[in-house]
């Protein structure tokens, strides 16, 4: 865990709070997991909320549940230029019948879960579901019971091997579907649209489409149908190292897919696995290909954690110019000015003016320092001590996290933060004002490093030791995307989602360098390694570069960024703009402006093409200059003098920016 205290200390820094607006976890929770923090964006998150029926992506099957039932979609992808997203319908139905017992719950629960699954219980049918993320089969045992298996298509052809121990279903969609049984069952063609079980059966039943119906798949399948996981951890071993370990049951090998990232980074020297190619299945986020191993090892690249620019400012830049700039942002810092009460706002406000502090160093005008330092100490102290009026951190028992008084009020209210929405994004703010602060004055730190760390854990927990723990495991990152999710407890037919990858690159840079300023090396490797797990998953998947393969030809012909992205949709529009309002999109993509935004966008070919894309809707009535000033700053990377030009004619900057973090990045650039 990220912490140098010890963990049972962290709620008492903040005051515990019975959050109205919180959905009751026991719903869906098994009752032994209930007295651990719980995970608040994970991957099976609509499992939790609602009436727990919403769909979710394992990859490559979406599942959902219903009261008794449990559906499975091999999706097809429906596209336009605006959005494209997987159609969720049920290809196949499992169910049990009703056992004769009152005191059974009616609903699925949760009876455990891991990095890499979930298990999804069904007392009322003795059903168990081993959904692993990048199986190929769904595997669920059944206890003395007899089972259906429905379609919403037609079964056309249904026909099992002499041992009755593995079947293959031909439904009218063109799609073939096989099952194996770990023992003898009988099943039969009871309709068109359903087959029963004859009989109870006790054991484990596993199913696995074929995909394209592709008869030279099916031998593949048939090898790995005995070896099942059922559970899977991710293991932050070494720096810039994360390595999946499944467990596994049976016999043989297991097969997994591996989604286009994890065929990137899988380490060469990874010598347990292999990489079947001929093997696929289709996804929203690209082919999933087959891999034989029941350990991967992931090597993101090294991305160094520096407090300034990589290559500094250019010796023969006008370094007056930003000196002069700098000056009047630091005389505008004022404690006492009305700033939002929010946490996100608030947080970018602090965050500014610790940039300008690093700013300063860079350009070796050290006056304005102690000035920040006290901006800073006096605009942070009142978040950690309590004393801020309009707002407070609070600490939430019922799922283990750090919330605010007035998200605990009302859902709506600061962006959501009290239903854990964009926890790692505002507190990633505030950590990168702390982290200046504390490398500014240590002794400072060391007041606060308590405080700190809690706030850290809130996102940046890496180890839960069950009973003494606070917060759940990397709340918003997700193991197997390798990315984080925004959304927390709200329930999205369309999954998980996030807009702003760069403000999860900013969360995870932060946390190093609180590592930094606090000489925590463990923590430095750590964040840096999400961190780059982050920017890997920005270029994948938001950035749409105009050879882009991996997405529909019609989006992404008109497309250079998306805009949503969520487990089983890619949207142009954003939560608060149309599809037109491509310099917001831009914009929301690169904030805040910080040293590793250049490895964010490294790649000059596609900058070139994103602001060539983004530049005509500034002509647009009504655009912000706050919007333009990104726009410029990407502009800059490969026309430094035009777009200082335009830059210098800016009235206005995001209140996360200002004009001497745009001038300190231009003069940076080569």
């Amino acid at each position: 865990m990220a912490h140098s205290k010890p963990k049972s200390d962290a709620p008492f820094l903040f005051p515990k709070c019975e959050a109205s607006v919180l959905p009751d976890p026991s719903r869906f929770f098994s009752n032994h997991l209930l007295s651990n923090p719980l995970p608040t964006n994970s991957f099976f998150k609509n499992f939790t909320l609602g009436k727990g029926d919403q769909p979710e992506y394992f990859h490559p099957y979406l599942i959902k549940p219903a009261k008794s039932s449990l559906s499975i979609s091999y999706p097809s992808l429906f596209h336009n230029s605006d959005f494209f997203h997987e159609v969720c319908k049920p290809n196949i139905t499992i169910s049990g019948s009703p056992v004769v017992d009152q005191s059974s719950r009616q609903t699925h629960q949760i009876s455990s879960f891991s990095d890499l699954g979930v298990n999804l219980d069904f007392p009322s049918s003795n059903l168990r579901f081993l959904l692993v993320r990048g199986s190929p089969f769904i595997t669920f045992s059944v206890s003395c019971n007899t089972i259906t298996i429905s379609t919403s298509h037609e079964f056309v052809s249904f026909c099992g091997n002499s041992l009755s121990t593995k079947y293959v279903a031909k439904l009218n969609n063109n799609q073939t579907w096989l099952i194996y049984a770990s023992s003898p069952i009988k099943l039969t063609k009871h309709d068109n649209s359903s087959i029963r079980c004859r009989g109870e059966f006790s054991g484990l039943i596993r199913m696995a489409v074929l995909p394209n119906s592709k008869p030279d798949f099916e031998p593949v399948l048939d090898r790995f149908s005995r070896s099942y996981p059922v559970s899977g951890d991710a293991d932050f071993t070494k720096p810039f190292t994360l390595e999946y370990k499944w467990e596994k049951r049976g016999h043989g090998d297991l097969l997994m897919l591996a989604h286009p990232l994890h065929l990137k980074l899988l380490s060469k020297d990874n010598e347990s696995v292999t990489v079947l190619n001929n093997i696929k299945y289709k996804s929203i986020d690209g082919d999933l290909t087959g891999v034989i191993g029941d350990s991967w090892v992931l090597k993101p690249d090294t991305v160094p954690v520096t407090w300034h620019s990589l290559k500094g400012v250019k010796q023969d830049s006008p370094r007056e110019e930003i000196i002069s700039a700098l000056i009047k942002d630091v005389i505008s810092l004022n404690s006492s000015s009305p700033v939002s009460s929010w946490s996100y706002h608030y947080g970018k406000v602090i965050a500014r003016a610790a940039r300008l502090a690093l700013i300063a160093e860079e350009v070796s005008y050290l006056h304005v320092i102690p000035e920040i330092s006290k901006y800073l100490k006096d605009m942070i102290e009142p978040w950690l001590d309590g004393s801020f009026g309009p707002n407070s951190f609070v600490y939430d028992p019922k799922w283990g996290g750090i919330i605010t008084v007035q998200g605990s009020r009302n859902a709506r209210e600061d962006h959501g933060y009290g239903i854990y929405n964009n926890h790692h994004v505002h507190l990633g703010y505030f950590l990168y004002a702390i982290a200046v602060l504390v490398k500014i004055d240590p002794l400072w730190g060391e007041r606060y490093r308590a405080h700190a760390y809690t706030l850290l854990a809130d996102y940046m927990t890496l180890k839960c030791d069950g009973f003494d723990s606070t917060f759940p495991r990397l709340r918003c990152f997700d193991f197997f995307k390798l990315h984080s999710w925004a959304g927390g407890l709200t329930v999205f037919a369309d999954g998980r989602n996030q807009v702003c990858p760069s403000e999860a690159v900013n969360a995870y840079y932060a946390a190093a360098l609180l590592g930094l300023a606090y000489g925590d090396v463990h923590l430095v490797a750590a964040a840096s390694t999400i961190m780059s797990l982050e920017i890997h998953a920005s270029k994948m998947w938001w950035q749409v570069k105009e050879d882009k393969v991996m997405y529909p030809k019609d989006f992404t012909a008109k497309n250079r960024l998306v805009g949503v992205l969520w487990s089983t949709k890619r949207d142009s529009s954003l939560w608060f703009g149309d599809k037109e309002w491509k310099e917001c999109r831009l914009g929301q993509q690169l904030l805040p402006l910080i040293p590793v935004s250049e490895v964010l966008f490294s790649d000059v070919k596609f900058v070139k093409q994103l602001v060539k894309w983004t530049l005509p809707a500034l002509k647009r009535d009504g655009v912000k200059y706050g919007w333009k000033g990104f726009v410029y700053a990407l502009e800059s990377v490969y026309d430094k003098y035009e777009a200082l030009q335009k830059i210098r004619g800016l009235h206005e900057f995001d209140d996360g920016n200002s004009l001497s973090n745009l001038l300190w990045w231009v003069h940076s650039r080569d």
